[in-house]
């Protein structure tokens, strides 16, 4: 999503650009909220896309031990991380007329050799197809918490984080009660939050899951992914201005990881409710290390140098 979003901003910009595709397992399930669904409209001029898809009208949440399940409203759609990079990847634009010196954004690792990642937990999330029952809502979807993790379940996806989804279904009270049957699993992958540091030098800058990953508990990576190619694209045009490049990597760092400290902040107040196991104690104190590094990190900034205007960046007066 970044990479297809750097390329056709800076595409869009007049600036050559060559997008290399890296072949690693796809999401099977996206919910790109209405946030996220207005960003990629207006990034990639396409109004319509997605208004067709399955939409997610409501949340069914057990959060906490012992927690009644409650139903909140939802706005969002679902789709295929396939299917949502098919359908932006065409559009974007490549001119051969690169602007020296040339900049690669990394937007998925590995990293350049000087890049260190920083993870904070230590969670496992498995992704499984499942058997719904008939009377189950497909507008909506469920998310419980029990003491060896945490469950959520999406038109017919089973996202498991902490214990193999069979292990935490036979503990599901609400969960386990829309599933008929459980398929072969489609992976296991990290579902804690990470982020590199630095984040560019001289010739790359590092953007999207190569710069950070966040926690799926919040389910907000695929705006936070566009946000970060917006600020990346901005830093490239004010560079190719004439721009100071260390003022301007400074910037970028600084914002990103304020970006990934509020992400935090956000998390810990699920694992600070999620339950009181051994699980959930070691995953908050690790939100917790990364709250402090992000501190450490911004305290060595004097103030953000620039902000945001449309896609440029302009110089803070």
């Amino acid at each position: 999503m970044a990479a297809s979003c750097c390329a056709y901003l800076l595409g869009k910009a007049g600036f050559g650009v060559d997008l290399q595709p890296v072949d690693r397992p796809r999401l099977p399930v996206i919910l790109l909220g209405d946030q996220a669904l207005a960003l990629i409209h207006d990034i990639f001029d396409q109004p319509g896309l997605f208004t067709d898809l399955p939409r997610i009208r409501k949340r069914v949440v057990a959060w906490g031990p012992g927690a009644p399940p409650i139903e909140v409203e939802h706005s969002a759609v679902v789709v295929s991380e396939e299917v949502l990079l098919d359908a932006i990847r065409p559009r974007c634009i490549d001119q051969h007329n690169a602007l020296p010196p040339p900049w690669t954004i990394v937007a998925a690792p590995p990293l350049p050799a000087a890049a260190v990642q920083h993870c904070f937990g230590s969670r496992i999330a498995s992704a499984a197809r499942v058997a719904l029952k008939e009377s189950s809502d497909p507008a909506a979807c469920w998310i419980e918490s029990l003491d060896e993790g945490w469950l959520f379940l999406c038109s017919g996806w089973l996202l498991s984080v902490g214990a193999p989804p069979e292990r935490l279904l036979t503990r599901s009270v609400v969960v386990a009660r829309e599933i008929i049957s459980i398929a072969e699993g489609a992976g296991e992958f990290p579902a804690y939050a990470r982020i590199s540091s630095p984040l560019g030098a001289s010739g790359w800058l590092a953007c999207g899951s190569a710069a950070m990953a966040l926690d799926p508990i919040c389910g907000d990576g695929t705006a936070y992914a566009i946000r970060e190619a917006i600020l990346a694209s901005a830093v490239i045009r004010g560079l190719a201005k004439g721009g100071s490049t260390d003022e301007l990597l400074e910037h970028y760092e600084a914002r990103l990881t304020a970006g990934f400290q509020r992400h935090l902040t956000h998390c810990r107040q699920f694992y600070l409710r999620g339950g009181t196991s051994s699980l959930w104690r070691s995953e908050l104190d690790a939100i917790d290390r990364g709250i402090k590094w992000c501190d450490a990190k911004l305290s060595a900034h004097a103030g953000f140098r620039y902000q945001l205007r449309g896609f440029e960046l302009e110089a803070v007066r």
